[in-house]
């Protein structure tokens, strides 16, 4: 017999997400987003995401049981985000995982955000090789890490964002250049019709794995204002920008590879799902000898899948559950993939 169903429940931000893993295989899963009704206020309210979570968590787990073929009777571990996110958010999922989890007698394991989507990965190309080094790129995260065992092991950060991360900036030049929300989606249609080369937006931090995109974001602002009274080249803008995070993102994540002799890169995370991240990525790699994978675009964005993809490494590792205060840790930094804090804050 096989290792057991683990059901896998993301909560963190603004998509309800429920997965079914087993021996590292994606079984169903089932997301429900609130974005269009965050869409008005130009960003993520965490009030509207805690209620939309409440309603929208057990018929997301349902649809995915029945993309499986499976019922409730047959989960035999849960797994599920107990950090980084919006605290109420990450309190509806938590709550949920919990009365599941005592319902059925099976044990409950917390996964890190972003653990989760590292392991997005693993469900469309197999096991990470050991070692690789991952790129992170969504709408509060930008890291650079190198990763051996992500089940068992520390997880190495290279770099990180020191201020906005590359989603971030994408979502607030967006709302400058008059685009919809979420940004990222409309800077990458804009960008289509434009000419990457039309705007010399700086590329932060040229000899370091840390990420700065605050000052992309105001040079674009700034560019912007320049055509005060005059049409804005929207296009052409939108491209520009497009091209200077995707130019720092891949050049400094290609040039990890190639000093730390790792020869596969792996980028996840809702960014990754750009066009132009994935395009330049992919002519660099193949430039530098290295193998690229990126998860397909339905496993980019948040998602129960991928938490459950962690929750099943976690499981036939033969790591230790959750305790029974587990609670949440909306701030938690990325040490290793499960996370298991206590209510006081301290992580068992």
């Amino acid at each position: 017999m096989g290792s057991p169903i683990v059901l896998g429940i993301e909560s963190s931000c603004d998509e309800t997400g429920a997965g079914l893993v087993r021996d590292g295989r994606l079984l169903g899963h089932a997301v429900a987003s609130s974005m269009d009704e965050h869409a008005r206020f130009g960003g993520v309210v965490p009030e509207i995401a805690s209620r939309a979570h409440l309603h929208a968590l057990r018929p997301v787990v349902r649809r995915a049981l029945d993309r499986a073929g499976l019922r409730l009777a047959d989960i035999g571990a849960v797994a599920v985000t107990t950090g980084p996110g919006l605290s109420g958010a990450l309190q509806v999922g938590l709550a949920g995982a919990k009365g599941i989890a005592y319902a059925l007698g099976v044990p409950l394991y917390g996964v890190h955000h972003l653990a989760g989507h590292v392991a997005a990965d693993t469900l469309e190309h197999g096991p990470l090789p050991d070692p690789c080094v991952v790129l992170i790129v969504s709408g509060g995260h930008t890291s650079l890490l190198l990763v051996r065992d992500l089940a068992r092991g520390p997880i190495t950060h290279l770099g990180d964002t020191l201020d906005d991360a590359a989603g971030e900036c994408f979502d607030k030049v967006a709302r400058v250049f008059g685009l919809p929300y979420p940004g990222g989606p409309a800077i990458d249609r804009a960008a289509r019709e434009g000419d990457p080369r039309a705007v010399p937006f700086p590329r932060p931090l040229p000899g370091s794995y840390d990420f700065s995109f605050s000052g992309v974001k105001t040079a674009a602002a700034r560019w912007a204002e320049s055509h005060a009274g005059r049409e804005l080249p929207v296009h052409d803008g939108a491209a520009s920008l497009q091209e200077a995070v995707a130019d720092v993102l891949t050049r400094k994540a290609v040039t990890a590879c190639t000093e730390h002799g790792v020869g596969t890169l792996v980028v996840v995370g809702g960014v990754a799902a750009n066009s132009r991240v994935r395009s330049l990525a992919e002519e660099r790699c193949r430039a530098a000898g290295i193998t690229l994978r990126v998860p397909p675009l339905r496993l980019c964005t948040d998602n129960g899948a991928m938490i459950a993809a962690v929750g099943d490494l976690l499981v036939r590792s033969g790591a230790e559950p959750a305790p029974l205060d587990v609670s949440i840790d909306p701030s938690a930094p990325l040490e290793y993939a499960a996370l298991h804090p206590v209510a006081a804050g301290v992580a068992a």
